[in-house]
């Protein structure tokens, strides 16, 4: 069991994905399925297939959805032009791949229950016992849906998500935007404020905004890398801080 003093913050901000709910792993195959199909359809040498235990968390995990095409792709020694939002998903633009991802993530948010976390509920209970503000900070456009769909969206003040980024031209994950405008709509200081991330980008995010405090969840077997990226603490579920 691990140990965190709560006392003397006024707010926590999760990510989503992964940390309260199971839904990383739709992410993640979703990332699989969009980008072993666009190396199939490339003519030439034929790259090394998307992993979804290395390059899931190296690159996409926790950016925004087009910053993880380009970090990807990069990773391959492939440049796409950047194309537009609204290009239909395909294989042709940064922004069609991207789109063509999160296709397939709809579908499968369709197709099944999503999740919360058993631990997760376990700490966001004992956090609004003692009186703490909740807010989740998420790279998804689809968060309001995975939170509606695991009965959570009543339980946060405040959503700043992939729609919020867009619209306010928010820098994404690993860059601590995001967190800072959660932080603002609320009122707190980062000071005051811990940050709750499964991901390096997000761990380094809550780090880099000088938040009170960056907690990691290890949903990946790999707390070392969390723990290099600056978490304070890093746990394997977050029913241990309950």
């Amino acid at each position: 069991m691990s140990r965190f003093d709560w006392t003397g913050f006024e707010a926590v901000l999760f990510d989503l994905d992964g940390v309260l709910t199971s839904t990383a792993k739709i992410h993640a195959a979703a990332w699989k399925q969009t980008f072993d199909e666009f190396l199939e359809d490339r003519e030439g040498p034929e790259p090394e297939p998307f992993d979804i235990d290395q390059d899931y968390r190296v690159y996409v995990d926790g950016r925004p959805r087009y910053e993880g095409v380009v970090s990807f792709l990069s990773s391959r020694g492939i440049q796409l032009p950047f194309g537009d939002p609204s290009d239909a998903p395909g294989h042709d633009t940064v922004c069609g791949v991207g789109n063509l991802k999160n296709q397939l993530v709809q579908d499968l948010l369709a197709q099944g229950e999503i999740e919360a976390f058993p631990g997760s509920l376990l700490l966001l209970d004992h956090l609004e016992e003692m009186g703490l503000r909740l807010a989740v900070v998420s790279a998804s456009a689809n968060a309001a849906t995975v939170l509606s769909g695991a009965g959570l969206l009543d339980r946060f003040e405040v959503r700043v998500d992939g729609e919020v980024t867009t619209n306010l031209g928010l820098a994404g994950k690993p860059a601590p935007d995001t967190f800072l405008e959660a932080a603002r709509r609320m009122d707190v200081t980062p000071e005051k404020s811990v940050v709750v991330e499964d991901a390096v980008a997000g761990v380094q995010a809550g780090v880099a905004g000088r938040f009170g405090a960056v907690i990691g969840v290890d949903r990946h077997g790999d707390p070392t890398a969390l723990a290099d990226a600056g978490a304070h603490l890093v746990v394997a579920d977050l029913g241990e801080l309950a």
